[in-house]
């Protein structure tokens, strides 16, 4: 990985150094493709060594729920086990239920013959991870610099004033894409009129490398295990989903009082909530790219699609994305084909799109279901989960394909 690219002309650029865009440059490196990465903070803050984690407030507060089809293809980019060597949390049972009711579910890697169901991991770590093998690559990058503007006529144009030409312009720059914008590439999107709350939490009993999470009307609660250098495992990080003005008054809450409503939440599966850390809120809103791709462009992740948090698979679909993106570029290198041709992008368009909606409406649906409090509904759903929590060959199924592998 060199710094300060020169302008001539590169196969691919990539706006967005995160963990989507950083993933994609490293594969479509090792294809042998010349590729330009632009990310706007420091490379060096990055890849910063993380501080060990003694209390809550060291850990980031935002993570990933990584599946072992995500695992996998950082695995071929070679980034695995940097991210190994730095805090991680293999979670190997899920219990789901719903806080109003008596319905349950528990999912266990054990029945699906696996180590675990997945991987909580902090999202700068990942980073950090990626960024390590970046540095191996030949991947040029362009870091502390953000675009100012796109055309396909006149190229890439940074804030320094800089141009790039590429024959494929990537966006990886999240939900708020300007690469998006500037090729008018329209979306589909919707508020939910919710924020999720995130932060790092200790608790009195150890986690039992399971991943929590409770359902009610106005929004999931997940309780997902996290390990400090030192194996300790009494410590969590949570995502609570809210209603807007419920979740304007928990984050309104001094921490004794907020420790308290969170440890009742919980219905106390972990024992008292000892520590709190520094709570964040963000509001959530659902978007979908009507069209991926443009004469020249592509969008990966976010920039492409958001999804509601209660699953945890956004980084998933994002990989998913990487992936297929990897495999028909890689296919177009080997006919000799440029990588920016029509079909090439179309079939990629056509391999994520589907799955992505497929993914978001079922999410969309299980929101709805969990948000009536009618009766009728709330009966119906929790003898839907019992009734599957004791189907193993289906719920295993339904594991299996939220994880990426065969069942």
């Amino acid at each position: 990985m060199t710094a300060d690219a020169p302008t001539q002309p590169f196969d691919i650029l990539i706006v967005g150094g995160g963990m989507i865009g950083s993933a994609l440059a490293l594969g479509l490196s090792r294809q042998g493709w010349q590729v330009g990465l632009i990310e706007g903070a420091p490379a060096a803050s990055l890849m910063a060594p993380a501080e060990p984690a003694n209390s809550v407030d060291d850990f980031e507060p935002r993570v990933s729920a990584i599946s072992l089809a995500s695992q996998r293809l950082l695995e071929e980019l070679g980034a695995w086990p940097k991210v190994q060597a730095s805090r991680h949390c293999g979670y190997r049972e899920m219990t789901v239920w719903d806080g109003d009711g008596t319905g349950r579910i528990h999912f266990d890697a054990a029945e699906l013959h696996a180590r675990s169901l997945g991987t909580i991991v902090e999202n700068r770590n990942i980073v950090r991870a990626l960024f390590e093998s970046l540095s191996e690559s030949s991947v040029q990058l362009l870091d502390g610099v953000r675009v100012k503007a796109w055309s396909r006529g006149q190229g890439v144009e940074l804030e320094d004033g800089r141009r790039l030409a590429a024959r494929l312009v990537v966006g990886a720059d999240g939900g708020l894409s300007r690469l998006r914008q500037w090729s008018g590439l329209a979306t589909r999107e919707w508020d939910y009129d919710q924020q999720a709350i995130v932060c790092t939490v200790r608790t009195s009993q150890n986690h039992r490398y399971t991943a929590w999470q409770r359902f009610s009307p106005t929004g999931p609660l997940a309780f997902l295990p996290l390990l400090n250098e030192a194996g300790d495992e009494h410590f969590c990080s949570i995502v609570w989903s809210q209603d807007t003005l419920e979740a304007r008054r928990l984050m309104a809450l001094e921490t004794e009082s907020f420790r308290k409503e969170l440890e009742a939440a919980i219905e106390r599966e972990l024992g008292e909530v000892l520590a709190v850390s520094r709570r964040f809120a963000f509001p959530l809103r659902q978007r979908h790219a009507k069209d991926y791709i443009a004469d020249g462009l592509a969008l990966v992740g976010d920039a492409a699609h958001t999804i509601h948090p209660l699953a945890g698979q956004g980084a998933n679909l994002g990989y998913g994305d990487v992936r297929a993106l990897l495999e028909e570029l890689g296919r177009a290198r080997a006919l000799g084909l440029a990588p920016d041709d029509a079909s090439v992008l179309a079939r990629y368009q056509r391999r994520r799109k589907g799955e992505n909606l497929a993914m978001m409406a079922a999410m969309e649906g299980f929101k709805q279901l969990f948000a009536r409090d009618e009766l009728p509904v709330r009966w119906l759903r929790n003898t839907g989960m019992r009734w599957l929590n004791q189907l193993a060959p289906l719920k295993n199924r339904i594991a299996a394909e939220a994880m990426g592998i065969d069942a």
